[in-house]
């Protein structure tokens, strides 16, 4: 039968939508599957004649597969069909051709083995659309996707439940067990679904996160520590690193080790009278307390003043004044009742040489003690000093050593000192910035070191020291001339006339004798080039008396060599 309308086959129905639908009609060749006839027209079912009839199935066995041959098609084998609960069994209710739950259903094209009793009727007619919610799918919609059971089937019972008689109520169904096939519903996950069993939480991820928030912790602490730490210095007491002590011996050639061993016999002069007081250095010359320094640091103390002389251990003690020399600029004091006086040792100012390093101490502004370094910059350095009286009495010359080691007022008549610590110089003057002054005593400006000192060579210290301390006054050689100190050539010019009229080369003078006559301009001393009177001067009292010179000078334009038996004159 075709009646135009289409059958829509889904998966097998629950048992109990099973027991209600009725088993179509054989369909026939060709034909298509047509819906279920009404249960009126499906109370008797048509007999194939041409089918041979199918043979009947023993659920209870197990079933054998049959061979087919070439002539008949192989019988369909018919799925064993799940136990439905009973259905009660009543004439009444069972329509006409309705199939039971408890018989199998023959297969399109079988001839059924034997008549199928009547099943109970449903309890509402069927659907003939089959329409959700009812029925199967409408016939317009889409075949729904076939869902397989969450669980294994389990395989099928080897005995069909017996039908219940007519009349016995039927034992309470149980609920559909979870691998059953359920009616379709297209709005929901369908009976099938099985929420999938908690997640556990895996020890390694949890290891990882607490190790994180441990790093973290741990980062944030030291970082705060580390803030702190910077902006504080620290936690807890503050000691701070030190070199352990160590020896306190230095190098004898060392600048430290020459002050140690010269410090204890420089002293420090404060000389008042007159009207004026000033402050110098000085240093021991011998065991009997005598002490040179400048001429211009006690000149104040000449006629009746004090000196008091305070040394590096910081004794004191009263001196008085055994000499002085203008001219040279020295002088010498002694002091009386002091025991343990340490001398220094004088060296040779001749074997010195520019580059040679030095050490100066003295007392500047009063500093008592203070130790300078440098170096010999030149030597035979002509400077005169003084000069304040405005007759020239005042004025010293000097071949001085220069050296770069600072030397400022108070230095003066300090000792400088060689890489062995022996006196090589007395230090004396400096040229300060701006102005020409030489002293740095007690006259003058007190304006401080630019790096030009000026020491007075201890050889020549040396002799005059000698002569003040045996005789109170020193020798200074002479030539016997009078020089013009307006001339304005190269060289020392002899002048025309003396002081007060006097002949300019004294009669029977060493000058005299060497054949010098007034106007020669005497150019070299020694083969050393002179280029005024001053240096002239210098150069002579850079000598002893009875010292023999050679003389270079220029007469009527030709040049002469005289040789000079220098005399001696008393010094003031």
């Amino acid at each position: 039968m075709n009646d135009g309308k289409p059958n829509w086959w889904s998966r097998p129905s629950t048992p109990p939508e099973a027991a209600r639908i009725p088993t179509p009609s054989p369909a026939e060749e060709g034909d298509f599957p047509l819906q279920a006839p009404d249960p009126a027209e499906s109370a008797v079912p048509e007999p194939a004649a041409e089918a041979p009839a199918a043979p009947t199935v023993d659920m209870t066995k197990e079933p054998a597969a049959a061979e087919p041959t070439p002539s008949e098609p192989a019988p369909a084998v018919q799925a064993p069909a799940e136990p439905a609960p009973a259905v009660p069994a009543s004439s009444e209710s069972a329509p006409a051709g309705a199939v039971t739950a408890a018989e199998p259903v023959p297969a399109p094209g079988t001839r059924a083995a034997a008549p199928v009793p009547a099943a109970p009727r449903p309890l509402h007619e069927p659907d003939e659309y089959r329409t959700p919610p009812y029925g199967e799918p409408g016939p317009w919609a889409p075949a729904p996707p076939v869902q397989h059971p969450a669980a294994p089937v389990p395989p099928p019972q080897a005995a069909v439940p017996p039908v219940p008689p007519q009349g016995a109520v039927p034992p309470p169904q149980g609920p559909v067990p979870p691998h059953a096939w359920g009616q379709y519903d297209p709005w929901g996950a369908g009976p099938g679904a099985v929420p999938p069993p908690p997640r556990k939480k895996s020890r390694r991820g949890l290891a990882l996160v607490g190790a994180l928030a441990f790093a973290l912790l741990t980062g944030v602490i030291g970082g705060g520590v580390g803030a702190y730490v910077e902006r504080n210095g620290g936690i807890g007491t503050v000691e701070l690193p030190q070199a352990e002590a160590g020896s306190a011996d230095r190098a004898p050639d060392s600048v430290a080790g020459i002050a140690a061993g010269a410090l204890p016999g420089v002293v420090t002069l404060h000389v008042s009278g007159g009207g004026s007081a000033g402050t110098g250095t000085g240093f021991v010359l011998d065991n009997r307390g005598h002490i040179l320094t400048n001429n211009h640091v006690v000149d104040a103390a000449a006629t009746s003043g004090d000196i008091t002389v305070t040394f590096s251990s910081g004794e004191t003690a009263s001196a008085k004044l055994i000499g002085k020399d203008t001219g040279y600029d020295l002088a010498v004091v002694q002091v009386t009742g002091v025991r343990g006086l340490k001398p220094l040792p004088l060296g040779n100012s001749d074997d010195v040489r520019v580059g040679d390093p030095v050490v100066a101490i003295g007392a500047p502004f009063d500093l008592s003690n203070t130790v300078t370094s440098g170096i010999i910059s030149a030597k035979e350095r002509p400077i005169t000093a003084g000069g304040e009286k405005g007759d020239g009495s005042d004025i010293s010359y000097v071949d001085a050593l220069q050296t770069d080691a600072p030397i400022n007022p108070g230095n003066s008549g300090g000792p400088l000192l060689d890489g062995k610590g022996r006196v090589i110089g007395i230090n004396s003057a400096i040229r300060a910035a701006g102005g020409s002054g030489e002293g740095d005593g007690g006259s003058g400006g007190q304006a401080g070191s630019i790096g030009l000192g000026f020491a007075i060579p201890v050889n020549q210290g040396k002799r005059v020291a000698e002569e003040l301390i045996n005789t109170g006054k020193a020798t200074h050689p002479v030539i016997g001339v009078s020089l013009d100190m307006q001339f304005n050539g190269d060289g020392a010019r002899v002048g025309d006339k003396g002081k007060d009229g006097t002949p300019s080369v004294t009669p029977d003078g060493p000058a005299a004798k060497a054949g010098l006559r007034p106007g020669d301009v005497i150019t070299k001393v020694d083969g050393q080039r002179v280029h005024n009177g001053e240096e002239l001067i210098v150069k002579i009292r850079a000598h002893r008396p009875g010292d023999a010179l050679a003389l270079t000078l220029t007469r009527d334009g030709r040049e002469l060599t005289r040789t000079v038996t220098l005399g001696s004159a008393q010094g003031t």
